[in-house]
């Protein structure tokens, strides 16, 4: 049986994540708090508002409403990345080569490895962005489409074109399909490795009854799962227009709840599905097979995260009900 070790942190969690197997947990105060042979506190920010691990795993790097981006490494060892001034910084992501992106309104910044900074501008503000699994290629979500330039050439990016307010984006782990989600309950994608004048390469995913806020891809990439209903919906990507005309997976379904956060298993075809009551489960794509992993709570589930293995799952909520689950016992 799965065994959890609460955190009680009263505020808004906005990141859990691991860090070199240690868990930390990014708060809207602007504390990070890390459990590593006891309980560690970081005030990094006044107002946070992002946090992800690099990609390299050495650091939890955060961004927030002080213009900041600071990275915090496992020992505690915090530093400064970055300084815009007073501006909230409410996109980032981690990149190869020890980037950083991170954007504030219409501005996208990507800082490199040895502090230089390289800046884009967009019409309209960005509030999304991913890097490629491949290359120094970023995608910056924004209203009408995602933007992709290639972080150390000076041509012109590419524009992927679909009406309407695009609030985040992510690359799938083959560098073929770019998906975004939408403030309108929905997801769209676009397949970038065919020609760019194929209308086929649209994905359109809708009907969800609520904002899809997270999204989370498979060990191989053949699965996209996404919150937005009383369901983790689960795009299959295995072929090669990705989930067009195919349906989804429902998993997880519950009547009375909404799915407000999910996480893929690192290894297997599993997923972890956080509702808006606390509750978490673990479901396998296979055979939708379900196994409780945390009752429920007083409040949304906002994020979750595997280690590396796959055996302890970090979670957090809205009120700061946060915790470890080891799915071992």
């Amino acid at each position: 049986m799965p065994t959890l070790a609460p955190l009680d942190l009263d505020d808004h969690c906005i990141s859990a994540r691991f860090v070199q197997d240690v868990p930390f947990f990014a708060l809207a105060s602007g504390e990070v708090h890390r459990l590593d042979h006891g309980h560690h506190v970081s005030a990094q920010h006044d107002g946070l508002l992002c946090a992800t691990p690099s990609q390299d795993d050495n650091a939890l790097i955060t961004t927030g409403e002080d213009g900041k981006v600071m990275s915090l490494d496992k020992d505690g060892t915090s530093s400064e990345l970055a300084n815009i001034g007073y501006k909230w910084i409410t996109a980032i992501a981690t990149g190869p080569q020890q980037s950083v992106g991170f954007a504030s309104g219409r501005k996208a910044h990507i800082r490199l490895k040895d502090g230089t900074i390289r800046e884009f501008e967009e019409e309209r503000s960005i509030e999304g962005l991913a890097f490629a699994p491949k290359g120094m290629r970023v995608a910056f979500a924004r209203y009408n489409g995602v933007s992709l330039y290639w972080v150390n050439n000076q041509t012109a990016p590419v524009n992927l074109v679909w009406d309407g307010a695009h609030i985040d984006v992510t690359f799938s782990p083959d560098g073929r399909f770019i998906v975004t989600s939408m403030q309108e309950n929905a997801l769209h994608g676009w397949k970038i490795d065919g020609k760019s004048s194929d209308d086929t390469r649209h994905m359109r995913m809708s009907g969800y009854p609520g904002k899809v806020k997270s999204m989370s891809w498979s060990a191989k990439g053949k699965w996209l799962a996404s919150s937005g209903a009383p369901a983790a919906i689960v795009w299959p990507f295995s072929g090669k227009d990705g989930p067009m005309g195919k349906a989804p997976l429902e998993l997880g379904t519950r009547g009375d709840t909404m799915v407000t956060c999910v996480d893929c298993h690192p290894t297997e075809d599993v997923v972890a599905i956080g509702y808006a009551d606390g509750m978490i489960i673990a479901a396998r794509f296979e055979d939708s097979k379900e196994a409780l992993l945390r009752r429920g709570g007083n409040s949304a589930i906002t994020s979750m995260n595997w280690n590396k293995d796959g055996r302890l799952l970090a979670f957090g909520s809205e009120s700061g009900e946060c915790g470890v689950i080891d799915i071992a016992g």
